[in-house]
């Protein structure tokens, strides 16, 4: 049996830089959360297709680990995977909860992706990883590069890891839940024109405790989370003084 944490992670700021090619380019400085993660297992079982346990409201199709699966598979041609997953299942133990701005579907795909190439023995770099699971999702390379702390630009796919001590937060998740897609939509439809560049010049340069104190303000921190409040008006009643918003929400955090 094979096991790996899929740890969530938070957004300390989001910045959308532009529009290009049909999605947002943005600046944000990644965050892990330690004690808050999936875990991935590999566990002995004769498959006659691939199979994953814990996931049930979820498609076959459209989860991130199968479709993590179908890209390994494709682009090393590797026999190997083919032959270990008529012997494994997946099985997942999901913590990280969903449409919660704390990356936990690209964070599994992430995990497995790592895992295959450590059981399997993939000869595929790092760098190949990530770039293969930008294909799957925004956030999949800064989970590959397994970094405590980066600043990820671009689409997502530029991933520079920024040395700090991982903070300590508190996380409070309301029970609503936030549609990435539509969070951006609202975004580009609504806000995109208002971005100015030059007022968060050398924040990817500021350690995190410093951006949350120093610029405290959720709405300035992330970009998103003015969007999402437009889709989900209810946000603004569960939203507390002192807590920060993470990715497309709904997750709030602050400093312990």
């Amino acid at each position: 049996m094979h096991s790996i944490k899929a740890h969530a992670k938070v957004n300390i700021f989001l910045k959308i830089t532009g529009h290009k090619d049909g999605y947002h380019t943005l600046l944000s400085r990644f965050m892990r959360v330690e004690d808050l993660y999936d875990t991935i297992t590999f566990e002995p079982c004769e498959c006659d297709t691939f199979t994953i346990e814990g996931c049930d409201d979820i498609t076959l199709e459209s989860n991130t680990i199968y479709k993590a699966y179908k890209a390994l598979n494709d682009y090393t041609g590797d026999l190997d995977i083919l032959n270990f997953f008529y012997k494994h299942k997946v099985v997942v133990t999901k913590r990280i909860p969903s449409q919660a701005g704390l990356g936990g579907g690209s964070s599994d795909a992430a995990a497995f992706m790592r895992l295959v190439k450590e059981v399997c023995n993939l000869m595929i770099s790092t760098e190949e990883l990530a770039k293969l699971g930008s294909t799957i999702g925004a956030d999949l390379p800064f989970f590959i590069y397994n970094y405590q702390s980066a600043n990820v630009s671009g689409f997502g796919e530029i991933v520079e890891p920024f040395e700090e001590k991982l903070l300590s937060l508190e996380l409070y998740t309301p029970d609503i839940g936030c549609d990435t897609a539509v969070v951006y939509k609202t975004f580009k439809e609504h806000l995109l024109n208002d971005i100015s560049l030059c007022s968060f010049i050398g924040w990817e340069k500021l350690d995190s405790r410093t951006l949350l104190e120093r610029i405290a303000d959720p709405i300035v921190l992330n970009d998103l989370y003015g969007a999402a409040l437009i889709v989900y008006p209810e946000l603004k009643e569960v939203s507390k003084a002192g807590w920060f918003f993470s990715g497309s929400g709904s997750t709030f955090f602050r400093l312990n």
